[in-house]
């Protein structure tokens, strides 16, 4: 229970790797406000499983790309706890296509959720960290953003530029009390991986070193490290999880 006390905003937090960071956050003792786009459901089934470890949660729904959303969210925390000690920026989409059939709706609709919501977030979060003179911001990347990957430009531009943004915040809030870091996981079991054609599903195995799909579990861990008091001089970081890919 070593952020027992701490209060968590992660986004995207209704499923998948935001599930589990929810989970990791509350079982180490912190609340959590689940943000979520449209899943209304999964996001209260995630503030349940929060709840039966013995902490508060909550959930908000909002479009991270609207700064008026974000600040209610922010908002929100601070009403109900006072305090915003972490914030986990991992909401995303994705619109995949070959880069010359891709149309500049998805390019900007990705840029939008990844980069720019996590800016918003980011922003929106420093007031309050910087009052307190404390604060855990935690980014979810990608090995596409550190590789690149065919018919994924936007979404590898976004998390590319998630890399670059967290550093120069890294580096404003340092002396603030206020760490950024950033995960960037492998492929991970997921509803988006587990609809994969199996030959595709083959071929990114053979990619991986360790010869296997991570779990949301396996990120999770990773994430809510940053958040814990032995990570406290550490920041401006990126830590890959993905089984060896980007060795």
């Amino acid at each position: 229970m070593d952020l027992k006390g701490k209060n968590a905003l992660v986004t995207g937090g209704s499923r998948g790797i935001g599930r589990a960071i929810c989970l990791e956050l509350a079982a180490r003792g912190a609340n959590v406000l689940v943000g979520y786009a449209g899943r209304e459901e999964a996001a209260l089934e995630t503030v349940r499983l929060c709840r039966e470890k013995g902490v508060e949660a909550e959930a908000i729904q909002g479009d991270v790309s609207k700064a008026p959303d974000v600040q209610a969210m922010v908002d929100k925390m601070l009403k109900t706890w006072s305090t915003l000690d972490i914030l986990v920026c991992n909401a995303g989409i994705t619109r995949d296509n070959l880069a010359m059939r891709m149309s500049e709706e998805d390019f900007d609709a990705v840029l939008d959720a990844n980069l720019k919501g996590a800016f918003l977030c980011m922003k929106a979060a420093c007031r309050p960290m910087m009052k307190q003179r404390f604060g855990r911001i935690i980014c979810l990347s990608s090995i596409v953003g550190l590789r690149g990957n065919a018919g994924q430009a936007n979404y590898a531009a976004s998390k590319a530029g998630l890399i670059g943004m967290s550093k120069s915040f890294a580096k404003e809030l340092a002396a603030r009390g206020i760490t950024v870091n950033l995960v960037a996981p492998g492929f991970i079991e997921t509803d988006m991986t587990a609809v994969l054609p199996e030959k595709v599903r083959e071929g990114l195995l053979s990619s991986i070193p360790m010869g296997k799909l991570g779990q949301p579990e396996d990120v999770a861990r990773a994430a809510v490290f940053f958040a814990q008091p032995e990570a406290g001089y550490i920041t401006g970081q990126v830590l890959c999880v993905d089984g060896g890919m980007a060795v």
